[in-house]
């Protein structure tokens, strides 16, 4: 779900807009939370665009708001995409990044010095591409598709397009090279997130053929009866890299989060915390579907599982 590559002008862009949203230096000393709240530093991190990262970043602040001898009093966040964290990390302007994406965002890990993956919050996240499920049955349009490898058959019944997301995600790059790997001439629509969901709901209300690119944790697996296509072919790494084949599945992936060396030795409890700190991907999947369709706030939903999950959050802060 996140991007690879990024032109001069973009990062330069996005380099002026983070120095614009950060201030420098680890963290804020001023002892203060943004709602009155005990003392500690304020923590820099990154949101990224899909509702998982903003509840990670809730829960997050929740812990720490009920622990200040974490020595964390609040966490203050930039919307970027990941190109663009990951960068800022790399400056010093961040000192956190939540929700990593692996292993889509291991290149990027891997690059920035002065960083460490501390853990992984969930793992074992699905990805690819689904169809509803009643376009599957007998006398409907996809009667008989299993594979995308067959997707060239059905092509006029799915208008020859592949709906995804946002283009400045990783596996939306990843899904551009598959349809070329598998020689498969559908068009990549791409605009957004909340565009391909609403693709895919209209869809259902005429009960038609759609074929979109769905990921893990997400609401729309308790809302609609989907089914993944089979993969002729595991994922392997280097398989989307320059070069490489782009015909395999895409892989399962985790949500991780990394800290700089600075902040890991400034505030050692918070660190270790989220070190240990683990959130099922069914959990993720039920809160998801709390903020986008039930349309409550993602704070107040992180603080219901912070609440009811008591004894884990303990079993993190140790």
């Amino acid at each position: 779900m996140t991007r690879t590559t990024t032109t001069t002008r973009a990062l330069a862009a996005s380099g002026a807009a983070l120095a614009l949203a950060l201030t420098a230096g680890c963290g804020s000393d001023d002892g203060a939370s943004a709602d009155g709240g005990s003392d500690g530093i304020t923590v820099r991190t990154t949101e990224f665009s899909w509702v998982a990262a903003t509840l990670t970043n809730e829960v997050v602040r929740q812990v720490a708001a009920d622990h200040p001898d974490l020595g964390v009093a609040d966490l203050e966040t930039s919307q970027l995409d990941p190109a663009a964290a990951w960068a800022g990390a790399g400056n010093g302007d961040l000192d956190l990044v939540t929700e990593v994406a692996l292993p889509n965002q291991q290149p990027l890990l891997d690059q920035t010095e002065g960083f460490e993956l501390l853990g992984e919050v969930y793992s074992g996240a699905d990805q690819g591409w689904y169809v509803p499920s009643y376009a599957l049955e007998p006398g409907q349009p996809l009667e008989g598709l299993t594979s995308v490898t067959q997707l060239p058959e059905y092509a006029d019944a799915l208008g020859s397009t592949l709906y995804d997301a946002d283009p400045g995600w990783i596996t939306t790059e990843q899904n551009e090279a598959r349809l070329a790997g598998y020689d498969i001439g559908f068009e990549h629509s791409t605009s957004s997130a909340a565009a391909l969901f609403a693709q895919l709901d209209r869809a259902y209300e005429r009960e038609e053929p759609v074929l979109v690119y769905l990921y893990q944790p997400h609401w729309v697996f308790a809302q609609y009866d989907v089914t993944k296509l089979e993969e002729p072919n595991p994922y392997e790494e280097g398989c989307f890299a320059e070069g490489g084949a782009g015909d395999c599945a895409m892989p399962d992936y985790a949500g991780g989060v990394a800290a700089s060396d600075e902040l890991q030795e400034e505030v050692p409890a918070f660190t270790e915390m989220l070190s240990r700190m683990e959130i099922p991907v069914d959990d993720m999947d039920a809160m998801i579907a709390e903020v986008d369709v039930e349309e409550r706030d993602a704070a107040d939903v992180a603080q219901e599982w912070v609440e009811e999950n008591d004894d884990a959050v303990e079993s993190w802060v140790g």
